[in-house]
């Protein structure tokens, strides 16, 4: 195949992945706590004719490369980490981590996830889950005859009870990771620690640089729709001006067919 045709190829796939990415975070505007991804691109290898520095005769050297790039290729899809907006619920299990931490959750089979979706709910046995059922770690249990939920800032989870006593039931954690960029998106607002990331590191709330709780809120998406949109306008052009590059070998190569 014409090395052109290939090139065009790989900006056309690499285009394409882009727009997919786009339309993962529209789609995710609404997703509590949704972290944005962005798309990053890489040139790959070149053709190398001739090297500078080498010799064009016996007493010239060339003054510079003569190489042919081969195409491009995505790289990476990277999460952006920054803190979506708060949604003001007032409801006393809705929370929301400002700053850096991720809740840790037992999943199945005995392993473990992180999330930052705070929409905090309560099983049959008492314990804090999130909105799809995990129990949040360390667990923590409301018990019968709560009349209300106080969480302070530093985690700090109080229950009022029937019996007008207050008693403190636990503190939240939070978890943080040296390269949070490495974790591996599972879904349902999870991720997964991998050797990329680095091994999470527990503390608590306003401790050791780890953000803080903010009780009666929770963390909407980071996905900015006007921003996204331009990306996908602008994605969309790069695709069809690429496009256009293979029309344009095509018809070099049907005018060379003819030729022969």
């Amino acid at each position: 195949m014409d090395m052109a045709l290939l090139i065009a190829q790989s900006g056309l796939d690499a285009h394409h992945k882009n727009i997919e990415v786009i339309s993962n975070n529209l789609a995710n505007s609404n997703t509590p706590s949704f972290k944005k991804n962005r798309a990053e691109f890489q040139d790959l290898p070149y053709q190398i004719i001739s090297q500078a520095g080498s010799p064009v005769s016996q007493d010239i050297d060339s003054p510079s490369n003569l190489v042919v790039g081969t195409g491009t290729k995505m790289s990476t899809n990277k999460k952006i980490f920054i803190d979506g907006s708060p949604v003001q619920t007032n409801a006393p299990l809705d929370i929301m981590i400002s700053g850096r931490g991720f809740l840790k959750i037992s999943t199945t089979n005995g392993n473990y996830a992180y999330t930052r979706d705070g929409r905090l709910q309560v099983n049959q046995q008492g314990e804090l889950t999130t909105s799809s059922g995990y129990v949040v770690q360390p667990p923590i249990t409301i018990p019968q005859g709560t009349q209300s939920i106080t969480i302070s800032k530093d985690g700090l989870v109080d229950a009022s009870l029937s019996d007008s006593t207050v008693q403190q039931l636990g503190q939240i954690q939070l978890n943080d990771f040296v390269n949070p960029d490495g974790l591996l998106p599972l879904g349902e607002n999870m991720y997964q620690e991998t050797t990329a990331s680095g091994s999470a590191v527990s503390g608590n709330p306003l401790s050791n640089g780890l953000g803080t709780i903010n009780q009666g809120a929770y963390e909407a998406s980071n996905v900015n729709v006007v921003e996204e949109m331009v990306n996908l306008i602008e994605a969309q052009r790069a695709f069809e001006v690429t496009s256009k590059a293979v029309s344009a070998v095509d018809n070099m190569l049907q005018y060379l067919s003819r030729e022969t």
